[in-house]
């Protein structure tokens, strides 16, 4: 979908990407190849293809906080197909409170496809390790994340870094009208959770973590399970929204008539 985005363009909107698409343009190549283009001046042009070169050579050589930087952080998703194999799927636990009034993460999740890991509190959750377990990944993907997680974890542990594309579920569904929490979002694809944690909310969580200080082993490990199937299904929501983003934009129908 990247290639195909001409959003990423200040002065660029899905109006005017469109009627490019329209115009039988609908990758970056086509688009430096037309002498003009209906709608956007020769000026304008030769800056516009000056940038899509130069987001080809950094497409090319994987960097994400590139796009991350000049794109628009609704716009993220486009990247998820390009940079699926590099991205991580993020998901908090908390004790219920805010920080800077005694609040911290208790749990921090991540999946990437094939491996979940963990940090949890009072063992080996620090900001050097967070941002240890973030390198090398290229996009994240988490679940209202970049109104509660990310925030969060940037107030209540100093030093923490997020400078790769973010593809925020929550709000793509949003977009898509589809509107819900994780859990309903789960029931309406068909993805299955553990049945031992079907059923608990972020308050059972915080529920888990005290009894969990007191020494429950039974409450810890219930604990991981609960973070792990929110953060392992993020990869299966994340494929099936791409796909309905994507297909809302009408790039598909563009390419089936031909204009390719």
């Amino acid at each position: 979908m990247i290639r195909h985005t001409f959003s990423l363009l200040n002065g660029i909107g899905g109006k005017l990407e469109r009627h490019v698409w329209r115009k039988g343009i609908l990758t970056w190549d086509g688009f430096c190849k037309a002498k003009e283009i209906d709608g956007i001046s020769p000026e304008r042009k030769s800056i516009y293809d000056s940038q899509l070169m130069q987001a080809s050579i950094e497409l090319g050589i994987g960097n994400a906080e590139y796009f991350a930087r000049i794109m628009k952080r609704r716009e993220h998703w486009r990247l998820f197909d390009a940079f699926k194999n590099g991205a991580v799927c993020l998901d908090i636990e908390t004790n219920g409170l805010q920080p800077g009034y005694g609040g911290y993460a208790t749990v921090i999740g991540f999946y990437n496809g094939l491996d979940w890991r963990y940090l949890i509190k009072g063992e080996n959750l620090t900001a050097e390790n967070l941002n240890r377990e973030l390198s090398g990944y290229k996009c994240l993907i988490t679940f209202y994340g970049s109104a509660f997680d990310v925030p969060f974890l940037l107030r209540s542990l100093s030093g923490v870094r997020f400078d790769i594309p973010h593809f925020d579920l929550c709000f793509a569904a949003r977009r898509l009208d589809i509107n819900g929490g994780l859990k309903k979002l789960e029931t309406l694809f068909g993805i299955d959770r553990d049945d031992i944690v079907k059923g608990m909310n972020g308050y059972d969580a915080v529920k888990l973590w005290e009894q969990a200080k007191k020494g429950s082993k039974e409450a810890r490990e219930l604990l991981l399970v609960y973070n792990k199937e929110d953060t392992i299904n993020l990869m299966r929501l994340a494929d099936i929204l791409y796909q309905k983003l994507k297909s809302s934009t009408g790039i598909e129908e563009f390419i089936a008539c031909g204009c390719a």
